[in-house]
């Protein structure tokens, strides 16, 4: 299927493709035409974010950060489907996050390590974030 690139600037739509080269690329028949946003995986500091969180947890409560890292995923990205009649509860990965998605998640984690275990974790707008950065980015 045919794909194009839009970008909406200061009120004015441009495209990377021509709408006319696009229809000469189709075969008779009736499309329907979907204008998605486009959304940008999660990013390096997301990730990195959310494992120095979860190394200052696994201090705090001695369960292994890996172990954390299943517990939320489990918890936030898991549901579950049936497969010929039986139900299973598949989870899945902060990979296939995009950055909103991924700030979702995030916000998740933060609330619940604050409720449910008494851990304060940092946003880069914290007051304290620095000084967080650099107790937990080389453990």
């Amino acid at each position: 299927m045919p794909e194009a690139t839009l970008t909406k600037c200061n009120g004015e739509v441009s495209m990377d493709k021509s709408f006319d080269y696009l229809c000469s690329l189709l075969q008779n028949g009736t499309y329907t035409v979907k204008i998605v946003r486009k959304t940008q995986p999660r990013t390096v500091s997301q990730n990195a974010l959310m494992w120095m969180w979860f190394k200052c947890m696994e201090e705090a409560t001695g369960t292994p950060k890996d172990d954390i890292h299943d517990y939320y995923k489990a918890k936030y990205l898991g549901r579950d489907i049936a497969v010929r009649g039986r139900w299973v509860h598949v989870i899945g990965s902060t990979t296939d996050l995009n950055t909103l998605q991924m700030t979702d998640y995030l916000n998740k984690i933060q609330a619940d390590a604050a409720t449910e275990f008494g851990i304060n974790l940092p946003l880069p707008a914290d007051r304290h974030y620095q000084d967080f950065i650099n107790e937990y980015k080389h453990r």
